[in-house]
C-alpha cells in the first residue's frame, strides 16, 4: 500500500467505480465529476444531521492529491467536523484502490463542503437540537 498509513475511522459515505464517459480520452477521470461524488457523499451526514435537505453552500477546501483513473474504485469517506444555527460542515476524504494492482490503495482527494439545512420553500432553516 502506497501514501496510506490506514483508513479514516470516519464512516464510509459512497463508493463508486469512475466508468469511461467520466474520463478524457486518456483515461483520467474529470475533476468536476469528483467534486460532484465528494459533493454527494458530503451530503450524506450533513442531511442525516439535518434530519432533511441540505443545500452545498460552500466548498471550503478542495485538493487533488492524486490522479484517478478509470476503473479505480473510489471509496469517499465523511464525517462533520462543525455544526452552526442552520449549518454542516462536511470533512470528505476520497482513497482510490487502483483495480491494476489490488493492493495498492491512495488518498487522491480531500475536502471540507458547508450545507444549509433547508425548508420546503428551500429557505435556510434551523438544525434540530439534539438529544
Amino acid at each position: 500500500m502506497s501514501d496510506l498509513l490506514q483508513l479514516p475511522s470516519k464512516p464510509c459515505a459512497l463508493r463508486v467505480m469512475p466508468q469511461p464517459s467520466d474520463a478524457n480520452v486518456h483515461g483520467d477521470v474529470f475533476g468536476g465529476w469528483i467534486m460532484a461524488q465528494v459533493d454527494i457523499a458530503g451530503s450524506i451526514p450533513a442531511s442525516r444531521r439535518a434530519n432533511g435537505r441540505v443545500a452545498t453552500i460552500a466548498v471550503n477546501s478542495f485538493v487533488f492529491k492524486q490522479p484517478v483513473f478509470v476503473g479505480d474504485l473510489l471509496s469517499f469517506y465523511a464525517d462533520i467536523v462543525k455544526t452552526g444555527n442552520t449549518s454542516v460542515t462536511v470533512s470528505v476524504e476520497v482513497y482510490a484502490q487502483r483495480m491494476s494492482l489490488a493492493e495498492d490503495l491512495v488518498k487522491v482527494t480531500e475536502a471540507i463542503l458547508t450545507y444549509v439545512a433547508t425548508d420546503s420553500d428551500r429557505r435556510p432553516r434551523a438544525l434540530p437540537v439534539l438529544d
